[in-house]
């Protein structure tokens, strides 16, 4: 049996559970919640899922522009939580998967920061319509982690966000990016001894629902309960 953790979220949080417990009877689910406070839950996880949701606030990225377009409400105990939640699994290598806000989250724990509004940068608009997701096509680095996961070097992917990648830290790489240069997806710079984690846009536990490339759903779903089941004998249980 593996336990993996999900951060509550405000959006359409009702797709991640089924999409990571795939009726799989080995797999537990434990929601990490901002509003329960039961941080002490990721001691019993085994991977973590950081989900998508509202802006996380600007000061975490030291910047201190709140009137920036389509900026909407700020949950600040939510990126306080989060960003808990995210050390306490570097630091007993528990695999993460990060998704659309999850992974500008992780950008700004380890240093980096977001555009705040792609459209005001110039860039596509990358939104949701009240319908349906967005949908464009990504290209991947053929020399990443992420391509090793998916092994295709460009498909379609689903799209609900306003803000992107700004400064990537330093110990991030962009493996994936959109036909108008936005950063689509991270890894580590150095994988070597650190446990898995990525980082994606878009959201693969939804993408399902648009008929588009299984291998930005599926095969990332499979890798990363597979980083899981072969971290759980290792040494971060020690640390539990």
């Amino acid at each position: 049996m593996i336990t993996i953790g999900i951060t509550a979220s405000e959006a359409n949080f009702h797709n991640y559970e089924p999409w990571i417990h795939g009726g799989d009877a080995t797999i537990n689910i434990i929601i990490l919640s901002h509003i329960t406070g039961n941080l002490e839950d990721i001691k019993s996880c085994d991977g973590i899922v950081l989900s998508g949701g509202v802006d996380a606030h600007p000061k975490h990225y030291n910047n201190p522009r709140l009137d920036f377009p389509r900026a909407g409400i700020f949950i600040e105990e939510r990126d306080v939580f989060e960003l808990q939640v995210f050390e306490y699994a570097r630091l007993h290598h528990i695999p993460v998967l990060a998704i659309c806000r999850g992974m500008q989250l992780i950008n700004i724990a380890l240093g980096g920061d977001l555009i705040q509004d792609l459209e005001d940068h110039g860039k596509n608009n990358h939104r949701r319509t009240a319908a349906e997701d967005g949908l464009h096509e990504i290209y991947v680095d053929k020399n990443s982690f992420l391509f090793s996961i998916v092994q295709i070097e460009k498909g379609l992917v689903n799209s609900a966000h306003h803000q992107g990648l700004g400064r990537i830290a330093h110990e991030l790489i962009s493996c994936a990016a959109s036909e108008d240069d936005v950063a689509e997806a991270v890894e580590y710079r150095h994988r070597a001894d650190k446990p898995f984690l990525l980082g994606v846009q878009w959201h693969p536990e939804r993408l399902d629902i648009l008929k588009a490339d299984e291998a930005f759903t599926k095969n990332i779903r499979d890798a990363f309960l597979t980083a899981i089941k072969n971290n759980t004998d290792g040494h971060h249980k020690s640390g539990h």
